[in-house]
C-alpha cells in the first residue's frame, strides 16, 4: 500500500528488459484446453508433428507448482496423436486433488520420460462451486474506509457503493492447541485457523453487506504472524518488508495456501452467515518487489512465474466454492519507470505475468491498477508533469490523466478473457492530499471519479482514504476526506454528491477550480501538463 511506496522521483532504469524470458523450448505438444467435466479433468491435446517415443504413447503428469517437468503424479497414458482427448480424476478435496496443480505431457525415451508440452492449469474451476452468489455490483464509486466511522452511517451518506478492505494472511494461521483456533478440513488435512481474526472480519464484512456495500478484500502477507513462517517464499526470507512473496515453493506452503483459499471462498461466499466478499486481490503492487512481494532475487521472470504460482492457486480455489468472485492481481502506476531500483516496471510485470496466463491456460483474471499522481503528493489529478505523463504507451507512468493508455492495452487481443471480452479493470487505490490546498484535492477527486465513470471497462474507483493518516502526513500525503479532527474537507462534499442527481454542481465546481469545463477536458481527452515536478502554489 501507498505508506511503502517511494515518495521522492529520483533515478531509476527506464528499459523493459526482456518481457518473455520464459518462452517455450519449442515443445512439439500443446495442452489447448484443460478442465472440469463432473469428476473429471478433461485435457485436449494437440500436435502438429507427433514426437518420437519408445512405446508411442503419452503420459500425463499432474505437477505441484513447485515441481518441474515430469516429477510429480502420473494421472494418464493415451496413444499418442495429432489431437487427443484424455480424462483422469480431479480427486477433488482429497490428498491426491488435482484442482491446483498444473498438467503437462511427456515421452517415454530411452526408458526416460521426457516433457514435450507446456504446463497447463485447469481453466473452469468455477464448474465445482457450490454456491454462485449474486454479485452486489452497483457502481464504481468505493473508498478505504475508517471502520471508526462504518456504523455511523457515513458510507451511505456518501453514496459509497464499494470498499476496499485488507486481510493479512500472517494473522490466519494457528497451531491446534491455540484457544480459538477454527479446524477447516480439506485435501486430507486438518488446518487450524485464526478464530478471533475471522470473529471481526465477519462483522466487518456483514456490517458493510448490511449498508449493500461491495467488499474487495486484498490479501497480505506481513510474515509477522506467530504461525506464519511457512507462508513467507524460502527466497524472501530474512527480507525486512510490509510484504512477502506467499510461499509457492514447498508442499507445506501450498497446501496451506489451497485451504486459505478455499476456506475463504466458502466462509465469505455470502452463503455462510459470515458476510459476502465479491472481489479479491492477490497481494499488493506485487511489481514493487521490495516493498510488497519481497524475495531477494531480482529476476523480473522469477518474481512473475512465483507470483503466478500463487494466483492460480487462489483463483482455483476461491472459484471452486463461489462462481462468481473475482480475483484481481496488482500493479502500481510506475508503468516505465522506477522510483526504486529494486521495483519492476508494471507494464513489464503486466506483459509477463499476461504471457504466463496465456500459455498456461487463459483465465478471466481482473487488473487492480492503483493510477496515483506522480510523485505521489502531486495536487493535480488534471495537470500532471510533461516529464512524467503522456498520452501514449511510452507515458512513465499511468494517472488518472492517461488511464486510457491502459484501457486502450487492455483492449488489445492478447489481453482479452477467455470469452473475448476485456478483464475487469479495478482502480483499486488512488488518492489526492490536501496537504497544498483543498481547492486542488477537490477538483482532483471529481476529475479521477468522473474520469473512471467515463470508461465502461473500469469497474471500480477506490479512494484511499476516508480518513488521513499521521505518519502519511509528514509526506506531504493528506489523503482523507477528513482531517485528523474528523472534520469534513470541502472533497467530502464533492465526492458526496459524484453519482448522484446533485453531480451537476460538484462538476461546477470543480470546473471553477481547474479553468474549464470538466466534462469537455474527460470528453475529449485533453491532457494538460506542466513544465517542471514542482508544487505549483
Amino acid at each position: 500500500m501507498l505508506l511503502s511506496a517511494a515518495l521522492v522521483l529520483g533515478g531509476g532504469a527506464m528499459g523493459s528488459g526482456n518481457l518473455l524470458s520464459a518462452q517455450a523450448a519449442g515443445r512439439p505438444v500443446s495442452i489447448s484446453s484443460c478442465q472440469i467435466s463432473g469428476e473429471d479433468v478433461v485435457c485436449q491435446l494437440d500436435a502438429a508433428s507427433v514426437p518420437s517415443g519408445d512405446d508411442g504413447r503419452f503420459y500425463i503428469y499432474a505437477d505441484e507448482v513447485y515441481e518441474d517437468g515430469p516429477r510429480g503424479d502420473l494421472v494418464a497414458s493415451v496413444e499418442a496423436g495429432k489431437s487427443v482427448s484424455v480424462s483422469f480424476p480431479l480427486n477433488y478435496n482429497t490428498a491426491d486433488s488435482n484442482l491446483s496443480r498444473k498438467f503437462l505431457v511427456a515421452v517415454k525415451r530411452g526408458g526416460q520420460m521426457v516433457q514435450v508440452s507446456d504446463e497447463h492449469y485447469i481453466t473452469n474451476p468455477e464448474a465445482l462451486a457450490a454456491y454462485t452468489s449474486p454479485r452486489g455490483d452497483a457502481g464504481i464509486k468505493g473508498i478505504l474506509p475508517d471502520i471508526t466511522r462504518v456504523a455511523q452511517g457515513e458510507l451511505q451518506e456518501m453514496g459509497i457503493d464499494q470498499v476496499v478492505y485488507n486481510m493479512d494472511l500472517a494473522n490466519m494461521c494457528l497451531a491446534a492447541d491455540v484457544p480459538g483456533a477454527v479446524p477447516f478440513e480439506y485435501n486430507g488435512q486438518t488446518f487450524y485457523f485464526n478464530g478471533g481474526m475471522l470473529a471481526d472480519f465477519d462483522s466487518t464484512v456483514l456490517g458493510f453487506n448490511r449498508y449493500g456495500t461491495q467488499v474487495t478484500m486484498v490479501l497480505l502477507n506481513s510474515g509477522k504472524g506467530d504461525y506464519s513462517a511457512h507462508l513467507i517464499h524460502p527466497q524472501a526470507s530474512g527480507g525486512d518488508c510490509p510484504g512477502y512473496a506467499l510461499n509457492v515453493a514447498d508442499a507445506s506452503g501450498v497446501d496451506c495456501l489451497k485451504a486459505m483459499a478455499a476456506f475463504l471462498g466458502q466462509r465469505y461466499s455470502g452463503q455462510t452467515g459470515c458476510g459476502q466478499v465479491d472481489n479479491w486481490v492477490i497481494g499488493n503492487e506485487v511489481n514493487a518487489r521490495t516493498s510488497w512481494w519481497y524475495t531477494d532475487s531480482s529476476s523480473l521472470d522469477f518474481n512473475v512465474n512465483i507470483y503466478v504460482k500463487a494466483f492460480r492457486i487462489f483463483y482455483n480455489e476461491l472459484k471452486s466454492m463461489n462462481a462468481n468472485v473475482r480475483v484481481y492481481n496488482s500493479l502500481d502506476q510506475e508503468w516505465q519507470r522506477k522510483s526504486n531500483p529494486g521495483s519492476f516496471l508494471s507494464k513489464d510485470y503486466l506483459d509477463q505475468f499476461n504471457y504466463y496466463m496465456n500459455r498456461e491456460g487463459n483465465i478471466d483474471w481482473g487488473l487492480s491498477f492503483h493510477p496515483y499522481n506522480s510523485p505521489l503528493y502531486d495536487p493535480y489529478a488534471w495537470n500532471g508533469p510533461a516529464v512524467w505523463v503522456k498520452d501514449s504507451l511510452s507515458s512513465l507512468y499511468i494517472t488518472m490523466q492517461n488511464i486510457d493508455v491502459l484501457v486502450d492495452y487492455m483492449h488489445r487481443d492478447q489481453f482479452l478473457n477467455p470469452q473475448g471480452e476485456v478483464r475487469s479493470i479495478s482502480l483499486a487505490e488512488v488518492g489526492y492530499t490536501s496537504s497544498f490546498g483543498t481547492e486542488a484535492q477537490e477538483a482532483s477527486v471529481a476529475y479521477g471519479y468522473l474520469k473512471a465513470a467515463s470508461l465502461p471497462d473500469v469497474d471500480a474507483f477506490m479512494l484511499f482514504r476516508q480518513t488521513d493518516e499521521a505518519y502519511e502526513m509528514e509526506s506531504h500525503l493528506a489523503l482523507g476526506l477528513y482531517d485528523l479532527d474528523g472534520n469534513k474537507k470541502p472533497a467530502y462534499e464533492i465526492y458526496k454528491n459524484l453519482g448522484t442527481e446533485n453531480e451537476a454542481a460538484a462538476k461546477a465546481r470543480a470546473s471553477e477550480i481547474i479553468g474549464m469545463d470538466i466534462d469537455q477536458m474527460i470528453r475529449e481527452r485533453i491532457l494538460w501538463t506542466r513544465s517542471g515536478t514542482g508544487v505549483v502554489q
